[in-house]
C-alpha cells in the first residue's frame, strides 16, 4: 500500500512539473543575469571610469609631506666628512607639484581610457550576442526533443487503441496470430523509441539548465519558441563592424600620444617647511622654496620612427582582418538566407506528404475493423507516418537553428 501510493506522489509531481512551463525568454535574461563574462565585462568599463577620473585629479597640484633626518657622529675625530653630511640634520617639508600639460595632450589620454571603455562595451555586446545565440540553440535543440516526445506518445496512443481492436480480431480469428505478434513488435519497438525520447529531453532540458547558471534538476515543458527573421543592420553599423573601426581610432590615438610624448615637459614645484643642519641658528632655519624643472627631448636614436613603423603594421594588419572578415560576413548572410528559404520549401513538401500518410492511415483503420487489411501494410502506413513527422520535425528545428544563426548578425 505505501508503495502504492509513493508511486501515485510520483506520477502526480511528474505531470505536475510537466504541466508547467518555462519560455526562450526566461532562460535568456536568467543567463545574462547569471554570466560572469557579461559581469566582468561591466566591471571593466566601470573601472576605465576610474581611470578617467584618476588621470584628471592626477592633473591637479599635488601635495606632499616630506620629513627626514640623519646624524653621522664622529667619535675622536673618526666618522664621516662633516662637510658632506653636515654631521646632523632635519627637515620637515610639504611640497607642491604642478605638472604643466596642454589640453590637446590631456584630451589625447582621456580619448584612450574612452575608446578603451567603448571597446569592452562593443565586447560585451559581441558577448551578450554569443551567449543568446547559445542558449536559444539549445533552447530549440530541448524543444525538438520535446516535440519528438509527445510525437511519440500520440503514435503509442494510435497503436494502443489499434492493438486492442485488433486483439479482439485474432481472438475472431479475423487475423492470425502471427498478425497480432508483427503488430505487437512495431508497438514494444515504438515503447522503447518513447523511453528513449524522453530521456533525451531530460539531458537536452538539463543542459540548457547548465549553459543558463540554473541549479535545477526538475523537468518542465518548454513553450514553442517565437523566432522571426530579424532586420539585420547595415554592415557599417554592426557591432562586428564597429570593433575595427575602434581599433582605427585607437591607433591614431596612440599615433597622438607618441607626438606628445616629444613634446617638451614643465613642472612648477615649491615647498615650505624646516630645513637645517644645526650648525647655526637652528631656530632660524624655517623657510619656502620654489622652482621648476624643464625637459625638451633631443636624440633618442630613432625610436619615434620605430614607433610610428609598428603603429603602420597594426593599422595594416587591421584592414586585411576587416577585409577578411567582410567577406566571410557577407557570405555567411547569404548563405542562410538562401538555406531558411530551401527549409521552407521544404516544408511545404512534407506537409503535403504528411496529409496522404495521415489519411492512408485512417483508411486503414477502417480497413481493420472489417478485416479487409493486411497487418504487414498497417505496419506500413504507420512506419512511413512516422518517418514523414520525424522529417519535419527535424526540418522545423533546423529551420529555427537557422534563423538563430542568421538573428545573431542583427545588432
Amino acid at each position: 500500500m505505501k508503495l502504492l501510493f509513493s508511486l501515485f506522489l510520483c506520477l502526480f509531481a511528474c505531470s505536475v512539473t510537466m504541466g508547467q512551463t518555462n519560455t526562450l525568454n526566461h532562460f535568456l535574461e536568467t543567463a545574462k543575469s547569471n554570466s560572469p563574462l557579461l559581469k566582468d565585462l561591466r566591471n571593466q568599463v566601470a573601472s576605465n571610469q576610474i581611470d578617467s577620473l584618476r588621470l584628471r585629479a592626477g592633473l591637479k597640484p599635488q601635495i606632499n609631506l616630506n620629513s627626514g633626518g640623519l646624524y653621522s657622529p664622529v667619535i675622536a675625530g673618526y666618522g664621516y666628512a662633516g662637510a658632506i653630511t653636515n654631521e646632523h640634520t632635519l627637515n620637515a617639508l610639504v611640497g607642491v607639484n604642478q605638472a604643466i600639460v596642454g589640453k590637446k595632450n590631456i584630451d589625447a589620454q582621456l580619448q584612450a581610457i574612452t575608446l578603451l571603455s567603448q571597446s569592452v562595451g562593443n565586447t560585451a555586446k559581441i558577448s551578450e550576442q554569443d551567449l543568446k545565440k547559445a542558449i536559444t540553440a539549445q533552447y530549440i535543440t530541448a524543444y525538438g526533443s520535446l516535440q519528438q516526445l509527445k510525437f511519440n506518445q500520440e503514435v503509442i496512443d494510435l497503436l494502443n487503441k489499434e492493438e486492442d481492436l485488433l486483439k479482439k480480431l485474432t481472438r475472431n480469428n479475423v487475423y492470425r496470430q502471427s498478425d497480432y505478434l508483427t503488430f505487437l513488435v512495431t508497438l514494444k519497438q515504438q515503447q522503447l523509441t518513447l523511453a528513449q525520447s524522453r530521456l533525451q529531453y531530460k539531458t537536452d532540458y538539463t543542459t540548457l539548465n547548465y549553459l543558463a547558471g540554473i541549479a535545477d534538476t526538475s523537468l518542465i515543458e518548454l513553450q514553442e519558441p517565437v523566432i522571426e527573421r530579424a532586420i539585420l543592420p547595415d554592415a557599417g553599423n554592426s557591432i562586428f563592424f564597429r570593433q575595427y573601426k575602434l581599433d582605427s581610432l585607437k591607433l591614431v590615438n596612440s599615433r597622438q600620444l607618441v607626438d606628445f610624448s616629444y613634446k617638451p615637459k614643465a613642472n612648477i614645484l615649491a615647498d615650505g617647511g624646516y630645513n637645517s643642519d644645526f650648525m647655526g641658528q637652528a631656530y632660524k632655519n624655517f623657510g619656502v622654496s620654489a622652482g621648476f624643472s624643464f625637459t625638451l627631448p633631443l636624440y633618442d636614436g630613432g625610436q619615434r620612427k620605430m614607433q610610428y613603423h609598428k603603429l603602420s603594421l597594426e593599422e595594416e594588419t587591421r584592414q586585411n582582418y576587416k577585409a577578411f572578415f567582410d567577406v566571410q560576413y557577407r557570405q555567411q548572410i547569404a548563405q542562410l538566407k538562401q538555406q531558411i528559404i530551401e527549409n521552407e520549401n521544404l516544408l511545404k513538401q512534407i506537409d503535403d506528404q504528411l496529409k496522404y500518410s495521415e489519411s492512408l492511415i485512417k483508411v486503414d483503420t477502417q480497413l481493420l475493423q472489417t478485416g479487409d487489411l493486411r497487418v504487414a501494410d498497417l505496419v506500413l502506413a504507420v512506419n512511413n507516418y512516422l518517418t514523414v513527422k520525424n522529417l519535419r520535425a527535424t526540418t522545423n528545428i533546423t529551420r529555427l537553428q537557422l534563423i538563430n544563426q542568421l538573428n545573431y548578425w542583427n545588432r
